[in-house]
């Protein structure tokens, strides 16, 4: 009897790690290496086996993730490194003032920056102790944020067990999909439900849903883009992000110039609706973390980052055209 039950835990993990590693593909790497059906086979015996031994089923199996009771309120975390708002630039003019500043401030000639698109979504950070998803956060007012672990859960690109054993905090942006926050849209419709403003505001409203069946019922998405512990670059931080099993955005660049910063927010300024997801701009960030601790931050926002805006659709889709 011990040797069959050793034998189903073996078999039961064996199931898990395949249909990790298939979510993975799937909705990480969009890549998938398998059928759905093939996959659904996968669910549906692990399913099985865990119905048959629940004495079995372990917090971060795949069949976990809407489960647990709906919540009464959520509690609150409050964050060892604040999670702090970017200042915004609205013109090149004002790119070009911090880019400035950040030259003075650190004493070099010239600085290396990774831009990023700027999500219009919400911000939430994973943390995770010795591989397994324990908390995810909202970013709140930046110093203490609401736990919404139980949504979070319920992200098929959100992993609940990282690829490797180490606990880190990954923060990142939860975001809808324009196909996704369409159809959304039509189901509440018919449902005789308000319909939501945009997709931020319907990631926002699903997660912040108590029961997290209905945020199970959303195609929520998430992209990192910042981990602690981290390296000593942002473009290795990204892609360390990417090594633990999580999803970055594929449109980013290391940047060895404003000028070519300039070019890539120009690039997706007038591309934006090319994209399934809502974008406001383009964040760029001081390659090395060094130099970041050495510029430091204000009250409300680090000095080595930087929001660009996009000009509104209905006024322009150009940034002023100014060089360094």
């Amino acid at each position: 009897m011990k040797k069959d039950l050793s034998s189903l835990k073996e078999h039961i993990e064996e199931l898990r790690k395949q249909i990790r590693e298939h979510e993975h593909h799937y909705y990480v790497l969009d890549q998938p290496i398998i059928s759905d059906y093939e996959f659904d086979q996968l669910m549906r015996e692990l399913k099985t086996l865990e119905v048959q031994h629940p004495e079995l089923i372990t917090p971060d199996s795949p069949t976990q993730r809407a489960g647990g009771e709906p919540a009464k309120e959520f509690p609150t975390y409050t964050f060892s490194r604040p999670m702090l708002s970017l200042e915004n630039a609205y013109s090149e003019e004002e790119l070009q003032d911090w880019g400035r500043r950040v030259l003075e401030r650190t004493g070099t000639e010239s600085v290396d920056y990774v831009t990023e698109l700027k999500i219009d979504g919400l911000s939430v950070a994973l943390i995770y102790e010795n591989g397994l998803l324990d908390k995810a956060v909202t970013r709140g007012d930046g110093r203490t944020g609401e736990v919404v672990t139980g949504n979070v859960r319920t992200i098929h690109s959100v992993p609940l067990r990282l690829h490797e054993n180490v606990s880190v905090e990954v923060r990142g942006e939860v975001f809808l999909s324009l196909k996704a926050f369409r159809q959304l849209n039509e189901e509440r419709e018919q449902a005789g439900e308000p319909r939501f403003a945009n997709p931020r505001n319907a990631a926002a409203g699903s997660l912040r849903q108590l029961d997290p069946s209905i945020a199970a019922k959303r195609p929520l998405d998430f992209y990192g883009y910042w981990v602690y512990p981290g390296l000593p670059l942002q473009s290795e931080n990204l892609k360390r992000i990417m090594q633990v099993g999580l999803k970055v955005n594929p449109h980013r660049k290391l940047c060895h110039s404003l000028n070519e910063v300039i070019d890539f927010c120009r690039y997706w300024e007038e591309r934006r609706d090319d994209l399934d997801y809502e974008i406001d701009g383009v964040v760029v960030k001081v390659n090395s973390t060094d130099l970041q601790g050495r510029l430091g931050s204000t009250s409300r926002s680090p000095r080595w980052a930087l929001a660009v805006k996009f000009r509104a659709r209905q006024v322009t889709t150009k940034l002023i055209d100014i060089r360094v």
